[in-house]
């Protein structure tokens, strides 16, 4: 069993093999605009599960899961070339939802910033009126 400092040293070195691969192995139209964002690695160095982000609408993100299942093979045998463990671990693809809950969170701020507007609006008005019928 390995540490978990050796599996993160061995997921970033996949990460970047696997962006190289795509870039530079694999000739699939589908994968051309795949950006692969993380990779992790299993402490007994067996399974890799890449994590990637694709632009475009739905059916760019199934056609790139489709080029990667295809590719996964070529991908793996280049993984196998370049790090030094013994066995060559799985590859496994999975789309990363991070950009897509960043645009949700970022949609949740701008309204909780504009409602944050109007209450000190509120609070500006109040303020200005209890203090004319204070006088």
């Amino acid at each position: 069993m390995a540490d978990s400092a050796r599996a993160a040293k061995l997921a970033q070195r996949i990460k970047v093999v696997v962006a190289e691969g795509l870039r530079s192995r694999v000739k699939d139209p589908r994968v051309e605009g795949i950006t692969v964002t993380d990779a992790r690695v299993t402490n007994d160095l067996q399974h890799a599960t890449v994590y990637y982000t694709v632009l475009g609408d739905e059916t760019a993100q199934s056609d790139a899961k489709t080029g990667l299942e295809r590719a996964k093979g070529v991908l793996r045998a280049e993984v196998g070339r370049n790090i030094t463990v013994r066995l060559t671990p799985t590859l496994e693809f999975v789309a990363d939802e991070i950009p897509v809950n960043a645009s949700n969170l970022e949609a949740l701020l701008r309204v909780a910033k504009e409602r944050d507007a109007k209450l000190a609006h509120l609070a500006r008005r109040a303020a200005r009126c209890s203090r004319a019928t204070a006088r």
